[in-house]
């Protein structure tokens, strides 16, 4: 097997991944806040590391998976005001859209899929020991972390002091020691969302939520932590700051997860694509016009770590090269793969384990399409549809994804196949004009017919 390199954006460096125990790798990856449909940002995150869970499953016996649901926020708070509804059901309103959207993208469930607000007790002890420890206080009902009581602070963004206040875009309170301080805990009014805590009811900050989930589900510390690149501040050098300190290691980052993987925007004309700036694309609207598969692979068209600018002929150019696959895959039909045939020596994987360079993995599929088309072999379509799984595509019929006999709204396949042994009959007559009228007419209903050695094929165009 090929070794298994990431950019560590701890390190700042491409690394050889290492896991704590090679018998069970542990990865976390930070999850959406549902009180909205999914952006296609948003996606990304989701795709990459369904991408990288199924790579490490290849590649070691066991891995656990969990990327965790935050159903307890301000703007879920606001939300509800806003519509009226209860945030719990909003939030198992948008959760249960997320993880539909999310599997029509072809990314499999999380191993766990934690959801804050099942973790509070976890949240409290954790703030508790900061208190205790000297790295946390109250003030005013709050619990803030005390950011000048962890030197190492700012370690993961390499951001300075100045740009840590400047980037958290920090609340001027009286309850604060230090401009930077961020909230542990926070108090509810009577018509919010809060649990009964040592410091008066209220509910978690947001960062506290992640470092509670991990702990529990993966322990401390963990192989891999991930999301996307905006949150490496102030959200993941929050959680680091948390969990490093709660556990004494205040000269070690990489106690509370040893690699830290970030994918990269989405724009949208090069623009940042945030609901904030009011150029979002929808999953939830994006699948109304495009095949999952289609949006996936759009989504892995550039390697993770780097910018993805979403347009409509990436999708176009994406669709053509699915197409491309499946018509290889369909010519291929009648030969059986070679069952012997394994993952190791597949150029697709050799391309993921070089920090999942997806570009270069999905130019390796296409050359195994070619190479599998010329040879009919049978190891070389096992080769082709292993590389395809690494990549999560190729996953549904060829006929059926190209078109081939399917009916539909807009389609009678009793009338198209009624046509069809006309123009045969027409053929068999000599009566050429006839069966030319009749394919015009197929044209016309946006059906094209392919004559094969075993009789007229038809698809939609």
């Amino acid at each position: 097997m090929p070794l298994l390199k990431l950019q560590n954006s701890l390190t700042r460096r491409k690394e050889e991944f290492k896991p704590i125990d090679p018998t069970h790798v542990r990865l976390y990856a930070c999850g959406p806040t549902v009180y909205n449909f999914a952006h296609i940002g948003n996606a990304r995150m989701a795709v990459v590391f369904d991408l990288l869970a199924g790579l490490l499953r290849t590649l070691y016996p066991k891995v656990t998976y969990v990327s965790n649901i935050t159903d307890i926020d301000d703007k879920i708070i606001a939300a509800s005001k806003e519509c009226g509804d209860p945030c719990e059901s909003i939030t198992s309103k948008y959760a249960d859209i997320y993880n539909r959207d999310m599997a029509s993208l072809g990314v499999k469930a999380p191993d766990i899929q934690p959801r804050a607000t099942q973790h509070i007790p976890q949240m409290i002890a954790l703030i508790q020991k900061l208190i205790e420890k000297g790295h946390a206080y109250e003030g005013q009902g709050h619990v803030l972390f005390n950011v000048p009581s962890f030197p190492a602070y700012g370690g993961l963004s390499g951001r300075s002091r100045d740009d840590q206040i400047a980037g958290a875009r920090v609340e001027v309170a009286p309850y604060k020691k230090d401009p930077a301080d961020f909230v542990l805990w926070k108090p509810s009014t009577p018509d919010q969302p809060g649990w009964d805590s040592p410091w008066g009811r209220g509910r978690p900050g947001w960062h506290i939520e992640c470092s509670a989930m991990a702990e529990k589900h993966l322990g401390l510390p963990f192989d891999i932590h991930g999301g996307g690149a905006d949150l490496k501040f102030p959200h993941h050098e929050n959680e680091i700051a948390q969990s490093c300190c709660a556990e004494g290691y205040l000269n070690d980052l990489s106690s509370f997860a040893k690699v830290w993987v970030h994918n990269g925007f989405v724009t949208m004309n090069t623009q940042k694509m945030a609901k904030s700036e009011g150029n979002t694309r929808l999953v939830h609207d994006l699948l109304q016009d495009y095949d999952g598969e289609t949006l996936r692979l759009a989504l892995l068209s550039a390697q993770y770590s780097q910018p993805l600018d979403w347009t409509e002929n990436l999708l176009q150019q994406t669709k053509k090269t699915l197409d491309r696959l499946y018509q290889a895959l369909r010519e291929l039909s009648d030969i059986a793969p070679d069952k012997n045939e394994d993952f190791e020596n597949n150029p697709v994987l050799e391309a993921l384990c070089d920090d999942l360079n997806t570009p270069k993995a999905i130019a390796a599929l296409g050359q195994l399409a070619k190479t599998a088309a010329q040879s009919k072999s049978p190891k070389d379509k096992a080769a082709l549809i292993a590389g395809a799984q690494l990549l999560g595509i190729l996953q549904k019929n060829a006929d059926e994804w190209l078109g081939y006999g399917q009916e539909s709204a807009d389609v009678d396949a009793a009338k198209i196949e009624n046509l069809l042994q006309q123009r045969q009959d027409a053929r068999k007559e000599k009566n050429f004009a006839r069966a030319d009228e009749i394919r015009k007419e197929l044209t016309d209903m946006g059906i094209a017919i392919e004559d094969t050695a075993q009789g007229p094929v038809w698809k939609k165009i």
